[in-house]
């Protein structure tokens, strides 16, 4: 089966190119590596938006279905390859990075239009592996802020990655039409958001938000099989416990492996955590000292432990306000040059706004998103 975008049959876009589009325009057909969770939910969101996709699986199992869905599969990466995509999105476990990455330099080399990235967690990890493979040139990183506790082609969903954010991350060498190209496919193909980091404020962000509540998560099961009242606690827990720790039920393999990925910045932040935990503590304890003054200032102590956030409350609470019709979000427009255009996106990440369209070949449209 070919899946077709526009009246054009996938077939007929497999030409192949001598550099990236010149014009940075969106993809007309995409690679995929690797049809779990991730790179399923894409490619079936991708179809239905009416994008040509092709893929290739390190196993052929959900080849039967994705073709139903219109998702052209092939045998090898060569075939990939040859199909010329405007893009491959390396959707495959990072720990299977490298020998994807050694079997694409060859191929790539000989189709130097196809435009290279991904959807790794950990964006330091990945580019130092695609420039241990030379491959630098052609790659931009990018990672998606969806997904759940689930995996596997079975789990792919489309609505997966509704209304997502995906972080784009560039370097001082990224080639500007090749992170148009990128980010058009996820703005114009997919549907959603992006924002523009350098891989160290990426992978510090993920993990202050995803790598390491997966640890403190994790602790609190733990905590709960351990104790021997679990049954009991297992019957009262409700909803916050529930939120608390969905991402504990992540298969344990995986979230290892992201968190090590990402070893140096989820350390620092679980000792900021357990610190912060221990003076929790020992408010605690001094609110139960028989000095009146010890337990006021404890008090006082544990007040200002649970209100230091409030901004984040804040921020939260503007998102839940309820209003017909919803509330829309501030916008604006800003152009950047060719030389500034990192600089000035990063930025506007940094104010908390998400780049929403293209608006011209260096110019956006914005919208106020996160800012806490």
């Amino acid at each position: 089966m070919v899946a077709k975008h526009d009246g054009i049959l996938a077939q007929d876009v497999m030409t192949g190119g001598e550099g990236p589009r010149p014009d940075g325009a969106a993809p007309r057909l995409v690679g995929i590596v690797g049809l779990g969770l991730i790179g399923g939910s894409l490619a079936r969101r991708l179809v239905g938006r009416g994008v040509a996709v092709i893929a290739w699986n390190h196993r052929p199992h959900p080849y039967e279905t994705a073709e139903r869905d219109g998702i052209r599969c092939v045998e090898t990466l060569a075939d990939l390859v040859t199909a010329a995509p405007d893009v491959i999105v390396l959707c495959n476990p990072l720990k299977a990075m490298p020998a994807i990455l050694g079997e694409l330099k060859p191929l790539l080399a000989a189709a130097p239009g196809i435009t290279l990235t991904d959807v790794g967690s950990v964006k330091g990890m990945v580019r130092d592996q695609v420039e241990a493979a030379g491959l630098g040139e052609c790659y931009v990183g990018a990672h998606p802020m969806a997904g759940n506790e689930l995996s596997g082609w079975e789990a792919a969903d489309p609505h997966l990655y509704d209304d997502a954010l995906w972080a784009i991350t560039v370097t001082p060498g990224t080639d500007y039409r090749r992170f148009l190209t990128v980010a058009r496919l996820i703005v114009e193909g997919v549907g959603d958001r992006v924002i523009v980091l350098d891989d160290e404020t990426h992978d510090r962000a993920a993990a202050l938000i995803s790598h390491m509540p997966h640890v403190v998560a994790t602790a609190m099961i733990n905590t709960l099989v351990a104790d021997p009242d679990r049954n009991i606690a297992a019957a009262l827990a409700a909803g916050s416990w529930r939120d608390m720790t969905r991402v504990a039920l992540t298969d344990p393999d995986r979230t290892r492996a992201m968190v090590e990925e990402d070893a140096e910045n989820v350390e620092r932040l679980l000792r900021d955590m357990a610190a912060r935990l221990l003076d929790a503590a020992d408010l605690l304890r001094d609110g139960r000292a028989r000095s009146e003054a010890v337990r006021g200032h404890a008090r006082g102590g544990m007040l200002a432990f649970f209100t230091e956030g409030q901004s984040f409350r804040d921020y939260k609470a503007r998102g839940r306000a309820p209003a017909t019709p919803a509330p829309a979000h501030d916008t604006r427009e800003f152009s950047y040059g060719i030389d500034d255009w990192r600089e000035l996106l990063l930025a506007s990440a940094r104010r908390g706004e998400h780049v929403v369209a293209f608006t011209g070949e260096h110019a956006v449209r914005v919208e106020m998103r996160s800012a806490v």
